[in-house]
């Protein structure tokens, strides 16, 4: 686009060059919030946050190669396109995006977990068929929505865009963006319900994505889930059903997990069937696939074209079911970038099948936003801990502290189970008892910093070795 029509786009006012220039001026690169990513022919986009303006980075943008900035006032010496409001540009100008692609398949994607495993697969699949868009890590917020768009190029095919929510109307803001046809709710579980108020609130918040899709677009329905289920009545859209429920459209039945947890079954289409192998860790990877499977065949893809990329497919962003085989015969797995009491009982259960056989360790850190339920989600954690009989049980931090109380009271566990208050306290356990042939499964919210901590275990060995 040139600076004209991105000006033109966001209803600005040009600043340090005329109209004429603008015109002849194209932006052809990356367009970033982060004036540190700027480069050659890029737009830097000028935001005020609560430490700093982003004004004060324009000139530095413009060394790294920007040749134009968006902003809320002027900034003399380089070519600005002034909005009155920085969150609007942005919107607007990827909606411009979006809309001079007739051509491109936008597939939206929501749900309280695995919105970004299931990303990660989708765009896999996809781009082993056309040019895909897909956002790096978890780029599903009203800013990194835009900046997933902004990487469209004119060969581009599809685009995946994930959408995240912490408040109602955030899911129909980003899609009015995106303007997806496709669809995907994965679930609607207890993540961020101390900001919701209530599951029910989750859902209605969740379902925006599929109330905004056109009568010609698809709205793929976790069948399993029965707050999902419902959403069918909330959309235009065709629907597809996936899971397990017999009335699924999209159905896998003979499911079973390998030596390492990873997932086989066999899927059921319209289209035919299919036996799938994943290579990711964890059951709960079925449902996402089957979500992909449907949104895979609706962008035209062949079921056995689906299926081998399936299995081709590895994991794009960190600290989800990140597995390290240790020199010294320790496996870890890191999966602590998030955390909520549905995507918790799936790791303990994928770290169970990993470790038949195995001495099992489940570090396990506060779940946070879950409001007034926070201490009977944690104690019910616990008592799961128990149930699956992992052998032992790690609780770091204050707020996961219900789970080694949840975990005593179930099996009247003693050294099975230890409370420490930190990760450097977990860490020092760790290193003292961790030994050959242990499986150690790390899980916390994102802010519980758990992750880290997996990294530290994952390059210790008893030798000092990484």
């Amino acid at each position: 686009m040139s600076l004209a029509q991105v000006a033109a786009a966001v209803g600005g006012r040009l600043h340090g060059i005329d109209a004429a220039e603008a015109s002849l001026l194209v932006v052809d690169g990356p367009v970033v919030t982060d004036s540190r990513e700027a480069g050659p022919g890029g737009l830097y986009i000028a935001r005020v946050g609560e430490l700093h303006d982003g004004h004060d980075f324009v000139p530095g943008a413009v060394e790294q190669g920007a040749v134009a900035a968006m902003t809320t006032r002027a900034v003399d010496g380089v070519p600005c396109v002034v909005v009155d409001d920085i969150q609007d540009g942005l919107a607007d100008l990827a909606r411009a995006v979006v809309r001079a692609h007739p051509d491109l398949v936008v597939i939206g994607i929501t749900g309280s977990s695995g919105k970004t495993s299931t990303k990660d697969l989708l765009a896999s699949v996809l781009s082993a068929a056309a040019p895909t868009v897909a956002p790096a890590g978890s780029l599903n917020s009203e800013v990194g929505v835009p900046l997933t768009v902004f990487r469209v190029e004119p060969a581009t095919r599809f685009l995946v865009a994930e959408m995240g929510a912490r408040g109602i109307g955030h899911i129909a803001y980003l899609a009015a963006i995106a303007e997806p046809t496709i669809g995907i709710e994965l679930n609607v579980g207890s993540a961020h319900v101390g900001e919701f108020g209530s599951r029910e609130a989750i859902g209605r918040a969740k379902a925006e994505l599929v109330a905004a899709l056109p009568e010609t677009g698809l709205a793929v329905l976790n069948a399993d889930d029965p707050v999902v289920r419902g959403m069918a009545a909330q959309t235009v859209a065709r629907v597809q059903l996936v899971g397990t429920a017999p009335d699924s459209d999209v159905r896998a039945d003979d499911i079973v997990l390998d030596e390492a947890g990873r997932p086989r079954f066999t899927v059921h289409t319209p289209r035919g069937s299919a036996h799938v192998s994943l290579p990711l860790h964890g059951e709960h990877h079925v449902g996402n696939a089957l979500a992909v499977v449907a949104a895979a065949l609706e962008c035209g893809l062949s079921l056995p074209d689906i299926v081998e990329s399936l299995a081709a497919a590895t994991p794009a962003s960190r600290w989800r079911m990140e597995v390290v085989e240790r020199p010294d015969g320790v496996t870890v797995v890191n999966d602590a970038y998030n955390a909520n009491p549905d995507s918790v009982r799936a790791a303990l259960k994928a770290l169970v099948a990993m470790g038949r056989g195995r001495r099992t360790w489940a570090v396990l850190g506060s779940m946070l936003e879950l409001g007034d339920d926070s201490t009977a989600e944690h104690d019910g954690i616990g008592r799961l801990a128990v149930r699956l009989n992992i052998s032992r049980l790690v609780v770091v931090g204050e707020i996961a502290r219900p789970m080694a109380t949840g975990a005593q009271h179930e099996g009247s566990w003693g050294e099975e189970v230890v409370w420490v208050p930190d990760a450097d306290s977990a860490r020092a356990l760790l290193e003292e008892e961790l030994r050959a042939g242990d499986v150690v499964l790390f899980k916390s919210s994102r802010d519980a910093g758990l992750r880290w901590l997996g990294d530290q275990i994952a390059a210790d060995t008893k030798e000092g070795t990484t």
